[in-house]
């Protein structure tokens, strides 16, 4: 009789177990997979922009026109205030790649960008883009061009490579409200 029992007990805990993994068979049949989607969502930047050359001491940093605008999608925008007036507009490139850029009125320029561009070291280089002068900085994870003007510093950094930062800068409009 115990032995009855016990294969009595077996049978019935495989028979929940296949009921059990029936029920999660229907329901993931059931939500929706997008493996497809791309998990960045994308930010408006624009209200925020406006916002922004209304409040920082000197003209604020935007792209306008850039090439294949379409294709880069704006993924974080910040303003701090109390932060030497740091404005921060992230993108990704049409390649995934990230593009940033950041302006701050810090009196110590140099310690702004290695903080924005993560360690990045300032190199002799320098290059004419739309009509301003930009020195380059290499690091081991971002590279960046960096524009100083009276009163702000705006760098253009990220994971992509010069080429890419040198269009976001090429077309960037630094314009006060």
């Amino acid at each position: 009789m115990a032995g009855t029992r016990g294969k009595q007990s077996v049978r019935n805990m495989l028979q929940s177990l296949a009921v059990i993994g029936i029920a999660v068979a229907v329901i993931y049949m059931f939500v929706p997979h997008d493996g497809k989607k791309d998990p960045v969502k994308a930010v408006d930047y624009r209200v925020e922009l406006l916002t922004v050359r209304r409040a920082a001491p000197y003209p604020v940093a935007a792209p306008v026109g850039l090439p294949d605008q379409d294709k880069w999608k704006a993924t974080s925008v910040t303003y701090d205030g109390q932060a030497d007036n740091a404005w921060h507009l992230g993108f990704l490139d049409p390649a995934k790649e990230y593009v940033a850029i950041e302006q701050s009125s810090a009196p110590d320029r140099d310690k702004f960008v290695r903080s924005v561009a993560k360690k990045a070291a300032k190199t002799d280089h320098t290059q004419q883009i739309a009509g301003a002068t930009w020195r380059r900085w290499e690091g081991p994870k971002y590279d960046a061009l960096v524009r100083e003007d009276k009163g702000s510093t705006t760098v253009v950094t990220g994971t992509a490579g010069f080429a890419q930062l040198e269009r976001m800068a090429g077309a960037l409009e630094l314009k006060k409200a």
